[in-house]
């Protein structure tokens, strides 16, 4: 049995870049899966390992910059559609601003 690569690329919309919280949610949704998944600013290269905090982080991504994602396994597809939805959301950074998990804010209702 062969395994074929799933590759996407998207470009980052968040203002801020890929900074350590959307590097941290990044790295955790790629461990979900089983599929090895790889991460490279262009598409031919060099890739990392999307499912190192450390690797993530280290990229440094600005908005603007386009992420190349590759995945292999079971799963690759999954895994392929739901990073680049992630990032498609902006990490979900505009939910975090707006009391999404209240707790701690002392405002009622």
């Amino acid at each position: 049995m062969t395994e074929s690569t799933i590759k996407a690329a998207i470009e980052i919309t968040n203002p801020t870049g890929l900074h350590a919280r959307p590097a941290v949610k990044m790295t955790k949704l790629a461990k979900s899966f089983v599929a090895k998944v790889q991460l490279a600013f262009a598409a031919d290269g060099p890739w990392i390992d999307a499912k190192s905090v450390v690797k993530v982080m280290a990229l440094k991504a600005p908005k603007g910059a386009v992420l190349h994602f590759a995945a292999s396994g079971a799963d690759a597809g999954d895994a392929v559609a739901a990073l680049t939805d992630l990032v498609r959301r902006d990490f979900d950074e505009h939910l975090e601003g707006e009391g999404a998990g209240s707790a701690g804010t002392g405002h009622g209702g």
